[in-house]
């Protein structure tokens, strides 16, 4: 592990802490925690949430994967944004995946992958409803997510990878949050700790989406903000979802006397992000 990711999880670290300090399980959310989802425990568990006032019901999903660089985080960063999406009618899987440079790509998108298909295999158990799987990403999550979406709607790229979603599974919507999806010299060492290669040519084609996204692509949520270190690609994105004629809503959040940093929506206390998430809701709810 280099020094560079070193500081990135010091530093990241210190300020989800800030965060989320004295945040507690909301009193309206059933959890069920610590599920795996494959063998490496407990790098490969996930957590689930219900609103407590639909007990019963198959419930849209939300899987929400994470961001960090690649290189940081886990379910325990995501759990009170993520019952905060529950909170809003929906069940919320909410997973940890292998980071680099323990684990180098296409690890991450391996336990993607696995999370989905425990969504379809563990329905009946945990109340699913499989006909509308929306999912949720920020910044390297986001990445992740629009190749996900990228292999599941475009057959010929799904043949890049050696697993497969399951048969006929296309996310029913997306949310798309202050995200890297273009992938170009600027991120080199974050590319070294996360590609095999260390970011030679072909891998960066591999996992550059804008380059693998078709009119299949699922609707999709993007946003950004004012202070969103990544916002200059959100508009880019929404450029190629309207050239393919993909479903897509674009919010800029933030403005004059209102700053907004990058992954803005994560922070429960912000009402800016309250209105972020709301609104990505209301885009999934016009999927039902």
């Amino acid at each position: 592990m280099s020094a560079y990711t070193d500081q990135i999880r010091h530093d990241f670290k210190a300020n989800d802490d800030i965060r989320d300090a004295g945040l507690t399980t909301p009193k309206d959310v059933i959890r069920y925690d610590d599920i795996p989802y494959g063998t490496d425990s407990p790098l490969q568990a996930l957590d689930l949430y219900r609103p407590r006032a639909l007990a019963g019901r198959a419930l849209p999903v939300i899987v929400s994967i994470h961001g960090g660089g690649w290189v940081y985080g886990d379910k325990e960063r995501y759990q009170y944004y993520c019952m905060g999406l529950a909170q809003r009618g929906f069940a919320v899987v909410n997973f940890s995946y292998r980071l680099a440079p323990e684990y180098k790509y296409p690890a991450g998108m391996e336990d993607t992958n696995a999370v989905f298909h425990w969504v379809f295999d563990n329905a009946a158990a945990y109340g699913l409803d499989t006909g509308h799987i929306f999912a949720v990403g920020d910044s390297a999550g986001a990445h992740m997510l629009a190749i996900y979406s990228c292999i599941c709607s475009n057959p010929e790229y799904a043949k890049a990878y050696d697993f497969a979603p399951p048969v006929g599974f296309v996310p029913t919507a997306v949310a798309l949050n202050c995200g890297a999806y273009i992938m170009g010299s600027e991120r080199n060492a974050l590319m070294a700790e996360l590609l095999p290669g260390g970011g030679e040519a072909g891998e960066i084609a591999l996992i550059s989406p804008l380059a693998h996204m078709t009119a299949d692509f699922p609707p999709t949520f993007v946003m950004t903000s004012n202070e969103d270190f990544l916002k200059p690609q959100a508009p880019v994105l929404a450029a190629r979802l309207a050239e393919l004629d993909v479903p897509f809503q674009y919010r800029y959040y933030g403005g004059k006397g209102v700053r907004l940093g990058h992954v803005f929506h994560c922070d429960m206390r912000s009402a800016q992000g309250a209105l972020c998430n709301d609104e990505e809701c209301d885009f999934f709810r016009r999927f039902l």
